[in-house]
C-alpha cells in the first residue's frame, strides 16, 4: 500500500515538474496532456457581407474596406442573365485578424439606409468554387445584339405562318374587346396574311 501512494507521489511531482501534462488519469499511469483545439474562425480570412446597398459594388466596397487592411480578393453574387447584384457577396483579407476586426465593427452597420451583415465563414465552410472566375472583368450581357440576332435568323415557311397565326389571335380578342366596350370602330385589315414569308427585313448595327 505505501509503495502504491508513494508511486503516485512521485507521479504527480514528475506532473508537477513537466508543465505540459494537465491532468493525472485515475487508473493510474504517467500524466497527460488535453489535446490541443483551435478555433477556426481564428485562421477565417473570408467574410460574408449580406444586404448590400444598391451601388456598392466591386470598386466601391473595396475602396470602402481597404482603410481595414490588405483585401484579396471580392466577389459579388450576381444574376447570371442580367447581371444585376444579389445584393451579397465575400470578401477576402490577407490577415484573419482584420477579417475579425472588420466582422466585429461592419456587422449591422447601417449604410445606405441597409444594415450590412457580415460574419466570419470557417475555412472548412468556404466552398472551393467560391473565387472561380472572380479576377475577370465582369461584361454583361448585351441584350440589344441578342434581341438583333433573334430577329434576323432566317425563318421557314412553317415558323412564318406561326408568326403571322399569332398575329391573327391576337387581332380577333383586340376586336372583341372593342365591340365588347360598345366602340363603333372598323378594325383595318391585316394585309399579307396568306401570303408565303416576305424577305427578309434587317437592322443594321
Amino acid at each position: 500500500m505505501m509503495k502504491k501512494v508513494k508511486k503516485g507521489s512521485t507521479e504527480l511531482t514528475a506532473a508537477r515538474k513537466d508543465g505540459a501534462a494537465d491532468f493525472l488519469p485515475l487508473e493510474g499511469g504517467p500524466a497527460r496532456k488535453l489535446p490541443i483545439t483551435e478555433n477556426s474562425e481564428n485562421k477565417s480570412t473570408v467574410l460574408y457581407i449580406g444586404r448590400i446597398p444598391h451601388g456598392f459594388y466591386e470598386n466601391e466596397m473595396e475602396a470602402f474596406f481597404k482603410q481595414f487592411g490588405e483585401i484579396r480578393r471580392i466577389r459579388i453574387a450576381r444574376n447570371k442573365k442580367t447581371g444585376k447584384s444579389k445584393h451579397f457577396g465575400f470578401i477576402q483579407f490577407a490577415s484573419p485578424e482584420v477579417a475579425k476586426i472588420v466582422a466585429e465593427t461592419m456587422h449591422n452597420y447601417l449604410l445606405f439606409e441597409h444594415l450590412l451583415q457580415v460574419q466570419i465563414i470557417p475555412p472548412e465552410r468556404v466552398h472551393p468554387k467560391l473565387w472561380k472566375g472572380v479576377n475577370r472583368f465582369y461584361k454583361p450581357l448585351d441584350w440589344v445584339q441578342i434581341e438583333r440576332k433573334r430577329h434576323n435568323k432566317e425563318r421557314t415557311f412553317e415558323e412564318h405562318k406561326k408568326l403571322v397565326d399569332g398575329i391573327l389571335k391576337r387581332d380577333q380578342k383586340r376586336r372583341k374587346k372593342i365591340e365588347a366596350a360598345g366602340i363603333d370602330y372598323e378594325c383595318p385589315e391585316i394585309v399579307g396574311s396568306d401570303l408565303p414569308a416576305p424577305k427578309k427585313i434587317k437592322f443594321e448595327d
